[in-house]
């Protein structure tokens, strides 16, 4: 017999495979993979995905469904609305969030509340009551009672008349008071065919 390996077989490699090998391979390669990933999220910017928000749509829908309630018929440029809520009942209550062009939150909010219970949920628990206020509207609200918190949230308040008698309707949010009064003078209850 030779000394010399026969052809076709292979010598064995000098690595030795063991169980404690495959397992340091295994951390390495989740230690890489974890770094890789952590790496991406600290230096890849994640698209802030907003979506709009058709609310001339859903208020259409409520109105041909007999139910009024107050919207902008349009928007400043630059501004979008982001959310709407609404809840059945007697009467009803609705909500709309728009962001401004400057990326400024404001809300308006309608419902059969006492408008402290609103201030405490919109603005803030402890929100100081500033001067009342006479923005230009057509909702036939003369006079606004403004609201102001600490963290530069500002509001309007007013209790509405007619078809929404006794309603709370809030205009809230950080935008610039001014931003505020804009809106209040874009609402209405009217149709949305001419918006």
């Amino acid at each position: 017999m030779s000394d010399t390996p026969e052809q076709g077989r292979e010598r064995p490699s000098r690595y030795t495979r063991s169980f404690g090998g495959l397992i340091g391979a295994m951390v390495v390669t989740v230690v890489f993979i974890a770094g890789y990933v952590a790496f991406r999220a600290v230096t890849r910017d994640q698209p802030d995905v907003k979506q709009d928000v058709d609310y001339l749509a859903q208020v259409s829908e409520l109105q041909g469904a007999d139910v009024t309630v107050v919207f902008p018929c349009g928007l400043p440029d630059g501004w979008r609305a982001t959310s709407t809520d609404f809840e059945r009942g007697d009467p009803p209550t609705w909500g709309i969030g728009f962001v401004t062009d400057d990326d400024e939150f404001v809300g308006v909010r309608q419902e059969q509340s006492d408008v402290d219970d609103l201030l405490e949920t919109y603005v803030d628990k402890s929100a100081d009551e500033g001067e009342d206020a006479s923005p230009e509207n057509s909702l036939g609200v003369s006079t606004w009672q403004t609201w102001s918190d600490d963290g530069g949230d500002h509001a309007f308040s007013t209790t509405l008349a007619g078809p929404l008698d006794g309603q709370t309707l809030l205009v809230y949010g950080s935008a610039s008071v001014a931003q505020q009064e804009e809106l209040v003078g874009r609402l209405s209850t009217g149709s949305t065919q001419g918006c």
